[in-house]
């Protein structure tokens, strides 16, 4: 099934390659304009500047709370009646060293604000969490796209993995854009949720 969206595209295959080469022209205008570095205070407000800013050509929802729930394979997302007081949760959570910013991260991922495009707009605001109080940011091109899928898929139960794999990729490059760019290469981290109603997933 593929999304409504405004290009008027009805090929899956289509609008996925679209999405990229839009999200990717958008994102490389947020980065050389500076305004990443208006971000960086872990709020929801500024994730969904950054997922409009991506999407907003794109589809109506760009930057707006999902209306439906959504898994991945068998595990769920943070179902839609609870979303908003986890977000407001997220928000509360400390942000002072690594371990903390991915724990932060980790439960965004968990709460999945977004009908599409949350892997590639939580990357960019982790990075610029992690530019604002790190002075770092993860150089995506030495994170293994495997072990990374694998260890965000574990890491609602466990985060050790992804904190490991995210830590020996960290990198002081903050303003080099071959590193932020890899963030949101959508074809490495695939981002292929599956999105259902509450009635199909029977969540009451």
């Amino acid at each position: 099934m593929t999304l409504d969206n405004k290009l008027g595209i009805t090929d899956s295959a289509e609008l996925a390659r679209m999405e990229e080469k839009i999200s990717k022209e958008q994102a490389l205008k947020l980065f050389e304009t500076g305004q990443l570095d208006e971000f960086g205070r872990g709020t929801f407000a500024e994730l969904s500047k950054i997922h409009e800013h991506l999407f907003g050509g794109i589809y109506d929802f760009a930057g707006k709370l999902r209306s439906v729930n959504i898994a991945k394979g068998n595990f769920r997302f943070a179902s839609v009646m609870y979303l908003e007081a986890a977000l407001v949760h997220i928000e509360t959570m400390p942000q002072s060293n690594f371990d903390e910013i991915i724990e932060k991260y980790v439960e965004m991922n968990i709460a999945h604000p977004f009908r599409e495009g949350n892997g590639r707009s939580m990357r960019i605001w982790l990075d610029c969490i992690l530019k604002k109080e790190l002075k770092k940011v993860v150089d995506w091109n030495g994170v293994d796209k495997g072990d990374y899928l694998l260890a965000m898929e574990r890491s609602p139960v466990k985060d050790t993995e992804i904190k490991t794999l995210l830590k020996s990729a960290l990198t002081d490059k903050i303003n080099d854009r071959t590193v932020y760019m890899k963030g949101i290469d959508a074809s490495y981290f695939y981002e292929g949720y599956s999105a259902f109603t509450a009635e199909k997933l029977k969540i009451k």
